[in-house]
This record gives structure tokens, sequence and C-alpha cells, in this order.
């Protein structure tokens, strides 16, 4: 037999929902309050019946001391049940319902009371101030017990005291009127207690459709999960509310951002200024995986609304990848090339190799000396033009790519750089960006040529792209620049549409500009000025001499082709 399961021992306190936990605290308070407030009108119900039991006694004592006979009375007459005092003093009582009325001369001796044998005694209570003129309300306890009491000098014709009037009225009755008005009191609190019980178990409701029946412990459990979550996964989170002003910044959206604490409670344009990433947070600009560039950094962000109005925006960093990608591109281009001249080189050697075989050897020498030679004047076309050697790389290395494409690629005539770029790495990438573009609209078109004009003006460096291409159309000029445009197919690591907005984003964070206008009658003529681009060359006397970029030079372009392959890799923009 399996043995007896353990009984269930029972659990005491509060309960652990939060529906439950609600309820009870908001029942809890509307009790609390009924009964607050039940006695707060309970105190100065009863000192209000308090006063009005006195104000009434008062009104009865001075009604009956204006009545001529108790003065006259109290004057010519002896204190007697049958005396016409305690005759008058007994009709008025009854009249008023008051439980006594006492007439006193100036001795404070009884000539009315409602026991006939009080009659000619003394008064229990203290009469002087009424005597001495003043009128008094009181609650106090005399011969016939607790009372509400009025006291008010008596006067005869000449408005001289000749004693005093005390009027009683039973302080039962008092209470009585006070204890009759509880219950209705008591069913207003009820009723009132009823209805803050039903709204407390509505809102009660309404907490638990919202909490989805968690307990407080749950609740606590999640937030503290969340909060693991929000700031050890690798995406930037970005929450915004209804009035899309940001709630929630995890530690990657701060970091791919470059944005800190102060971004809360602002809206994406005040925190991040003009720009696509701002339009996407904002909900502007709608769609998946949306490109976009912050900085130096490539981000793919989408954008979630949530039930309450707001949303909620992940971004991913895709700047190494996309820098893989462009890599990858240029490798396989390089490739690409690198079989082309394969082709072509088998095709010189078979050739000379036929020269040879014909015994034709001056053809032969002649022949090898013009190969030799285009690969040379090219090189030294280049390196007169462009004396910083990561540029004049690349171009030659472009040259030979254009070639096997059938594009004609031209160093202007008014081409002039020396070797003077602060960051010449970051104008490789304009250069290659600019010159892959061109290379993409002019291939396999006729008479195809791009020509690149890269001058100094003091420290300003100007370049300027143009091809014989379609060109851009007006309306499209500025949108070339924005992040996601392109009019290519994909490629197979990603998007593309970067390469232009990161040439304008690298302008623009020199202080310059990038533009597109026509070239001529056709094709598009690309233009970036950047200012400070250059150092000034009174403080670098013989840099040519130090860096071996006189005559010559040509001769150790060689290895800088191949060191710069990786760094054009970066501006392959697609």
């Amino acid at each position: 037999m399996s043995p007896t399961p353990p009984a269930r021992r029972l659990r005491l306190g509060l309960p652990r929902r939060v529906f439950s936990q609600v309820l009870m605290a908001q029942l809890a308070i509307a009790a609390g309050v009924a009964v607050l407030a039940t006695g707060l009108f309970l105190a100065p119900l009863s000192k209000q019946l308090d006063q009005e039991a006195m104000r009434r006694a008062l009104a009865i004592a001075e009604t009956t001391a204006q009545d001529p006979q108790i003065a006259e009375g109290v004057q010519h007459t002896r204190p007697s049940v049958d005396g016409p005092v305690q005759a008058e003093a007994e009709r008025i009582r009854h009249a008023t319902n008051a439980e006594y009325i006492v007439v006193m001369d100036l001795r404070g001796v009884r000539w009315s009371h409602t026991t006939p044998a009080e009659i000619g005694g003394f008064v229990s209570t203290d009469p002087r101030a009424a005597l001495a003129g003043q009128q008094v309300m009181e609650i106090d306890k005399g011969t016939l017990g607790r009372s509400a009491r009025g006291k008010v000098p008596l006067y005869d014709a000449h408005h001289k005291i000749v004693g005093a009037v005390s009027v009683g009225i039973a302080y039962d009755s008092v209470r009585a009127r006070l204890l009759s008005a509880i219950p209705g009191l008591l069913a207003y609190a009820g009723g009132a207690l009823a209805v803050g019980a039903l709204a407390a178990w509505l809102i009660s409701r309404r907490v638990h459709r919202q909490t989805r029946d968690l307990a407080f412990s749950d609740i606590s459990a999640l937030l503290a999960e969340r909060e693991a979550m929000l700031h050890g996964i690798r995406e930037g989170v970005v929450a915004l509310d209804r009035t899309d002003r940001i709630r929630l910044l995890n530690d990657e959206a701060r970091r791919l951002l470059g944005i800190g604490d102060e971004a809360v409670g602002r809206t994406p344009d005040e925190a991040l200024g003009e720009g696509r990433t701002t339009d996407v947070l904002a909900g502007r600009v709608t769609g998946t995986d949306l490109l976009t560039v912050r900085g130096q950094r490539v981000l793919v962000a989408n954008r979630m609304p949530t039930g309450d109005g707001g949303a909620v925006a992940t971004l991913r960093d895709r700047t190494e990848l996309e820098q893989l990608g462009r890599e990858l591109d240029s490798t396989r281009g390089l490739i690409d090339a690198l079989r082309a001249q394969d082709h072509e080189h088998a095709n010189r050697m078979h050739t000379l190799l036929g020269l040879l075989e014909l015994e034709m050897y001056d053809d032969a020498v002649e022949f090898v000396g013009e190969v030799v030679g285009d690969h040379r004047v090219t090189a030294e076309q280049v390196t007169e033009k462009i004396e910083d050697p990561l540029l004049a790389a690349l171009l030659v290395g472009k040259a030979t790519v254009a070639a096997e494409r059938g594009v004609a690629l031209w160093i202007s005539d008014r081409t002039r750089l020396p070797d003077r770029l602060i960051e010449p790495r970051g104008l490789v990438t304009v250069v290659g960006n600019l010159v892959d573009n061109a290379l993409d609209a002019v291939a396999g078109t006729p008479h195809a040529r791009v020509e690149v004009e890269l001058r100094a003006e003091g420290r300003t460096a100007v370049l300027r792209v143009r091809d014989t291409g379609p060109g851009v159309p007006v309306e499209k000029r500025e949108l070339v620049f924005t992040e996601g445009w392109s009019t290519k197919k994909p490629p197979a690591h990603g998007k593309r549409g970067l390469g232009l907005s990161l040439v304008r984003r690298f302008a623009e964070r020199q202080g310059g500009s990038a533009s597109v206008g026509q070239a001529g009658g056709r094709g598009a003529e690309f233009t970036v000025v950047l200012p400070e681009a250059l150092t000034d060359p009174a403080l670098e006397p013989g840099r040519d001499q130090e860096l071996g970029l006189g005559p010559g030079r040509e001769q150790g372009l060689e290895p800088a082709l191949t060191a710069t392959r990786e760094t054009a890799a970066e501006g392959d923009a697609r």
C-alpha cells in the first residue's frame, strides 16, 4: 500500500494574488473610512444636541423670567406649594415639556419645583452667577439627576434683581435623540461601505485582468528577469510611451546610439537629433529590418507598437557584418579581376611563345616591352598626381578592375594631392565607394568612362568622380544618400544602400559635404569636400623625402597595393 500522503498544512496570512490583496486592502480602507466618518459625525452631533438642549432651557428660563407674576410673587408672597409662583411655574413647565422650572430668591430658596417637598429649601447648585445678572448654560447634575440647564436673573418692575430662574431639560431625552439618529447614520455609512466595496471589487477585477492573476512575488521575479534580460542581451532595446517619449533604454541601446540616461523622458528628436535613426524610432519610417547609420555604426532597426499606445524598438549592430560583406564583395571582385588577368596573361604567354618558336626575337622583345610599359605608364600617371600611397594603390587597382570590365578609368589632369592627408583611410573609403558605384553605373554601356579628380585647396581636399552612365534624376539626388536606398540587387551577405550614406556621414563628420549633380551632358558627378583634411605643409618639411616618395616612388607601389586591398574593401559599398 502506498504511504498516506502528509496532511496539507493550513496557511494563514495574507493571500498571495494581487487581485485578492488589492481587494482586501480596499475593503479595509472603505470600512475604516466609513467607521471614521461615522465617529467624526457622531462626535459633533452629540455636542450639537447638548448645545441645542441648553439653549432651549435658557429660552424657557428667559420666558419664565419675563412673566410679571413670577417677580411679584417672589416679592410679596411666601414660598409654598399652593403659591402663585409654583402654579405659574408648573403651567409653563407643562407647556414647554421642561423637566423642571425652579424659581429662587436672592438667598437661593426655592419658590417652585417639580417635587413640592423641595419648595422652601435651598437649591443644590451654586446660583451666584445668575443672581449676579449673568446667563448660564451648562450640563450638570442636581436633585433630579443629570440635565441640560439654563439660568437667568429675575428682575422686578424697576429692573432690580430679586431672584433667578433655573430650567432643566432631561439629559435622557438628549441622549435618546442622539441614539435615534444612529440607525439612520449607520444606514448611510453601510450604503457608502457597500458602494465602496463594489468599487473596490471592480478595481480589483481590472487589476486581476492587467496582472493576469499573478502574485506579488511573481511580479517581483518577472521584474528581476526583465532587468537581467534587457541588460544581458546583445541587442539594443528602446521603449517609448504613447507620447513618443523614451521611457526605457538598455545598456546595448545606450552604446549603439551613443546616449545616456538623460535621454529618458525625451523624444527621439530631442535625444538623437534629425536623421534616419530618429525617424525609425519615432515610427515615421515603417518596415522590417530597416537599415540605419548612427555615427560609425550600421544598425538594423525594428519597431513594434504596444497595447498601451507606445512602441518598442530593437537595434542590432551590423557594422562588422557589413564590413565583412563588403570585404567579401571586394575579394570576389579581385578574384574576378585576377581570373581575367590570368586569362589575359595566358593569351600573352601564348603570343610570346609563338613569337619565340617562329624565331621572331625582336618582335617578342617589343611585345614584352609594350605589355610592361602599359602597366608602368598607368602606375606612373597615378603616382605623379597622387602622392599618398594608399590612394595611389587603390586607384591603380581600380584601374585594373575597370579595364577588365571594359571601362576606362581616367585620372583628371587637374588632380594634384600631396602626401599630407590626416586620415587617409577615410578618404580611401570615400574614393572606393564612389569609384565602385561609378563602375557599376557605366558597366556594359558603350564608351564607358569614369573620371576621378582629387586636388588640394590649401588644407581642403576636393574629390569629384564623374561617369558616363544614366545619371541621377533631380528628385532622387538627396534620396541616394539615405541608408538602405539602392537600385542594385542586394548581395548575398545582406542589404545595399550604405555606401553613399557612409560617404556623406564621413564628410559631415569632417565638417564637409557630399552632393551629386550632372556631369556634362549625361552621367553623374559626385562631389565631396573635406575641409581640414590635410596638414599644414609648413609644419612637415621634407615629408616626401622621409617617406621616399620622390622620383621612382612607383617602384614601392606594389607593397602598398597589397596592403591597401584590405583598406579599400571597407569602402566597397553596395
